[in-house]
């Protein structure tokens, strides 16, 4: 969705009103360097005023009656589903997103702003508890309830530039928080689009702003004692920044992975392995592998290895790459240029240690074509860090506690895709694996918006998930009634 050189800035939002400041940015196309909008800096006073207008609403957005708050969310949910089209042409434009994935974000998006306005109506229901179970709480009951630890920075990376603002967003309106919201400096339209419907509703000003400021401003926000609450998603080594900068904040990282596909002996038919190659190939490409849980390692035994990996080949070699905006592309480019050269640089270095090129391995600017690669040495850049772009590797293993092993053998923990059909083998997996979700019968890169989501060791800390999100932005509060006849 390209707009003109001589249009006007994109305006922010400020406590619920468009405003613009004194300097601009342009937005470029990944996949063809053309304009695709102009953005507005908010200057340090108007932060400052967001900042305030978010303090101010504080207690007025936590009494706000949840019919009233879950009603701004249908609202905001219903006017994706109009303007899904446009949206997604934007999302592609900004990001480089293949039109169908972007559709499916918004789609995404769609969905939790809809569960946030269903858990706007059931949220804070209170939980009761008899205190007389001693003696000294004869007559006693505790009515334990949630409250808004106050306002919300939010920090959305550039991967999923619509649906990651939403799950910011969202829980926090459901959970009566203000929010602040910081896009990705280099798709910050997407997110800007939220306002826009979100101006569209009944909600208190300065309950929401959005801020589309330099990643250099960003420390002073965080460090902001008016703003308890940071949620960041983005990489592992940002993430622990800003925790280390302040330790006293309540921090939810979603932070990086190295997201592996474990096939077992027994999903061994040539119906399991066509399915397995398939969603693999998909998975480990889709958003140009540039998602925290595609698939980056596929750990299979032994036993269907040889069989598995021609298939797995030839399902990447049939991905198809190319222009975003076409319907039939599935593999755009990735963010940047520089993303690109970073990615290759990993596949040469493997390559040059003797790891073995069955697919891919050339970039064209921003794009790189999926790439698959065995024998890559376990001290291998491409091996132990994220790589964030569309290259697969391939392990083979003798038996379940090897399979296992491996995929632990990794400082991230987020999601872990196990193939197999029996049950047991799944509940295992449950209980071996590092990760923070298990999905079983498919790839890691399955997630429904409201399953709790996020991970362990250095893939971060707390949940995403709507109402996982809303826990983390609130508190418990205990009231306790005397005198009662129990």
């Amino acid at each position: 969705m390209p707009i003109p050189t001589d249009a006007a800035p994109t305006a922010f939002w400020l406590a619920g009103r468009q405003a613009t400041g004194e300097a601009t940015f342009d937005v470029t196309s990944p996949w063809d360097g053309r304009l695709v909008g102009t953005v507005s800096v908010p200057t340090e006073a108007q932060v400052e005023e967001a900042l305030a207008a978010s303090v101010a609403v504080q207690d007025e957005l936590a009494a706000t009656p949840a019919h009233v708050r879950a009603a701004a969310l249908d609202h905001v949910h219903r006017r994706l589903v109009e303007r899904t089209e446009e949206i997604a042409r934007l999302i592609s434009a900004e990001n480089g997103k293949p039109m169908k994935w972007a559709r499916g974000e918004v789609g995404r998006a769609v969905s939790v702003f809809r569960f946030a306005a269903e858990e706007a109506r059931r949220f804070n229901g209170g939980e009761a508890q008899r205190l007389d179970t001693d003696a000294g709480g004869a007559g006693r009951l505790a009515l334990t309830r949630r409250f808004p630890r106050g306002t919300v920075l939010g920090i959305a990376p550039f991967n999923f530039p619509l649906n990651l603002c939403a799950h910011k967003i969202a829980p926090a309106i459901a959970a009566g928080a203000p929010i602040i919201l910081k896009p990705a400096p280099a798709t910050p339209l997407s997110g800007l689009i939220l306002g826009e419907l979100l101006a569209e509703t009944e909600l208190p000003a300065g309950s929401w702003s959005i801020l589309p400021v330099p990643n250099d401003r960003m420390p002073a926000l965080v460090q902001d004692e008016r703003l308890p609450v940071v949620s960041f998603t983005g990489s592992e080594k940002v993430g622990y920044a800003i925790l280390d900068s302040v330790p006293r904040k309540h921090c939810t990282l979603e932070l990086g992975g190295n997201g592996a596909a474990v096939v077992l002996p027994d999903f061994s038919s040539e119906a399991d392995l066509d399915w397995a190659a398939q969603r693999i190939a998909t998975f480990s490409n889709y958003q140009g592998g540039q998602s925290c849980i595609s698939v980056q390692r596929v750990i299979a035994d032994a036993s269907v290895y040889d069989r598995l990996v021609p298939k797995i080949v030839a399902a990447v070699e049939a991905q198809v790459t190319g222009d975003p905006s076409d319907d039939a592309t599935e593999v755009g480019p990735l963010v940047d240029e520089n993303a690109a050269k970073r990615v290759e640089s990993w596949v040469d270095e493997a390559v040059e240690r003797g790891a073995k090129l069955l697919a891919g391995g050339k970039r064209d600017g921003a794009s790189c074509a999926p790439t698959v690669l065995e024998d890559v040495p376990a001290d291998a850049t491409l091996a132990c860090e994220e790589v964030f772009g569309p290259v697969l590797t391939l392990r083979k293993v003798d038996g379940e506690a090897e399979a296992f092993a491996a995929v632990n053998d990794s400082k991230f923990g987020l999601q872990a895709g196990v193939f197999t059909h029996d049950v047991q083998t799944a509940f295992r997996a449950h209980r071996a694996l590092e990760v923070g979700g298990v999905i079983v019968g498919d790839v890691p890169s399955y997630r429904a918006d409201q399953m709790p989501y996020g991970g362990v060791k250095q893939s971060g800390v707390g949940r995403e998930g709507v109402r996982f999100a809303m826990d983390d932005y609130t508190y418990e509060r205990v009231l306790v009634l005397t005198g009662l006849a129990l």
